[in-house]
């Protein structure tokens, strides 16, 4: 179905407009906590977020912006997970910006501005506007990541960053131009057209492909193009760390669906087995070099990278044997996957930033001993958190990770089952790290065992429900599940 109307952009134009207003009101904002800003902005991605689950709840598909960019279920999911996974971050942020005089306008309007991005990226029809979207977000990052100009770590931080997502944005757009060269389009359908129809230069086609995969697992922060994950993790704000960690996944995830299966599933035998590669990559390093940090936030950064292997391998069953049915499988469980990732992320990071004080930076594994005895609730949510990274019942992280497996060995194909005796047995070794994290909780003596009791209670109660979803989500899947399955099948059939 297609229309030349800017109605599938309207989530998108409401975010741009907020964006100038919050800018424009903060100008005349006096209070140094800036609430009228965080309110404004909370206000306004919660339209946004609105506007999405109505387009979602309608379930229709429309192209339109002549054909450049898309409205459909799976578009509309991600884009409402990643604006309430960026309202979320903004309420576990705001304890934690004004001590460190980062609670200014250019922080909201910064982050708005990523959302922009991403959401503009799933929802693309086109080459250009995915690269466009891709800039929009990684900009913004860039930004808010050296936004602490006084913090040489930071600095260095944004520098990595920057220049290591510039060589990915040129490997993309590099890739980008081969498609083109090769096809003679630029849109989604007609490439995957013109390679069902044999009218491509198959050589210039498969060359400009590696580039494009190498320029997806740079953004996913999958290995071999991880050097950037730790370094950035570690030196942000751990604001902005959560804000890279959190929304930026479902972008990537989202361009690799329009990209690989929408315009390129003529290639999938090809990048199917560079995904294997990346994804058994990630999982091997992840959970191995995760278990020599002493410092939290890498910790998490490589437990990232691990966890993202296992969204890789949800994307490699395409259609096995003509049967469309382990693509679907295998993408909306690593759909499902992502979106329980980062709501597990949400609070994880989120209480590091709430346990973190002026002058104080709660980064060190060491910083969380005998927290139980600290503040016994706020350990219990941690373990939670950490029990499902490692993917132990009952936590939501079991159900993700078993989905995943399911929609490999039910492929039927021995390599895939190999594939996943290999990702259970690295699972087995990232177990190790986060138990250790909940043993440092438990059974260490504190070093400051004075109750924590700087936790506002907004906040609090956020991390409280946070934790709870992740049980409830462990214990009920079905209805999430059943949403991602959805939203996927009605890619696929798109």
């Amino acid at each position: 179905m297609e229309e030349l109307n800017w109605l599938v952009a309207l989530p998108e134009i409401v975010l741009l407009v907020a964006v100038g207003a919050v800018a424009i009101v903060d100008l005349f904002v006096t209070d140094p906590q800036r609430r009228p800003t965080f309110w404004l902005t909370q206000g306004s991605l919660a339209l946004v977020a609105l506007l999405h689950l109505d387009a979602l709840n309608a379930g229709q598909s429309v192209v339109g912006m002549q054909g450049m960019m898309v409205s459909d279920p799976m578009g509309h999911l991600l884009a409402l997970v990643a604006t309430l996974a960026v309202m979320i971050t903004l309420v576990y942020a705001q304890p934690y910006l004004a001590p460190r005089d980062m609670m200014k306008g250019e922080f909201f309007s910064l982050a708005m501005f990523s959302l922009l991005g991403i959401s503009v990226m799933v929802s693309a029809n086109h080459f250009l506007v995915i690269y466009l979207g891709l800039e929009l977000m990684s900009l913004s990052l860039y930004a808010l990541v050296a936004l602490r100009r006084d913090d040489a770590t930071a600095t260095e931080a944004a520098m990595k960053y920057f220049v290591l997502g510039a060589l990915a944005s040129g490997f993309l757009l590099y890739g980008l131009s081969m498609m083109y060269g090769a096809t003679g389009s630029l849109q989604l359908g007609e490439v995957f057209d013109a390679i069902q129809t044999g009218r491509i230069d198959a050589g210039v086609l498969v060359f400009g492909l590696v580039f494009v995969v190498a320029g997806l697992a740079f953004k996913f922060g999958a290995v071999p193009f991880h050097m950037w994950v730790p370094d950035v993790y570690h030196g942000a704000p751990t604001a902005v760390t959560l804000l890279i960690a959190g929304a930026p996944k479902l972008a990537a995830f989202g361009i690799a669906i329009r990209l690989l299966h929408e315009a390129l599933n003529g290639l999938a035998a090809d990048w199917q087995q560079m995904l294997i590669v990346v994804a058994v990559a990630s999982l091997v390093v992840g959970n191995l070099v995760a278990i020599a940090q002493a410092n939290f936030k890498r910790m998490l950064a490589y437990s990232t990278i691990a966890q993202i292997g296992f969204v890789l391998l949800g994307l490699t069953p395409t259609v096995v044997g003509g049967n469309v049915l382990s693509a679907a499988n295998g993408y909306s469980s690593a759909l499902f996957y992502l979106v329980t990732y980062v709501l597990t992320t949400l609070g994880t990071f989120g209480l590091v930033m709430l346990l973190a004080r002026q002058g104080h930076e709660c980064d060190r594994i060491a910083d969380l001993a005998g927290l139980s005895r600290r503040s016994p609730w706020m350990a219990g949510v941690m373990t939670v958190f950490m029990f499902s990274l490692a993917g132990i019942p009952p936590t939501v992280g079991f159900y993700a990770k078993l989905a995943v497996l399911q929609a490999l060995v039910t492929t039927g194909s021995t390599g895939y089952i190999v594939l996943a005796v290999i990702a259970v047995l690295l699972s087995l070794i990232g177990a190790f790290y986060y138990l250790r994290v909940v043993k440092v909780m438990y059974f260490d003596e504190p070093t400051d065992a004075a109750p924590i009791t700087w936790v506002p209670q907004g906040a609090g109660a956020l991390l409280a429900v946070n934790g709870a979803a992740v049980l409830v989500l462990g214990l009920l899947p079905g209805g999430l599940m059943a949403l991602c399955r959805d939203a996927i099948v009605k890619a696929l059939a798109g």
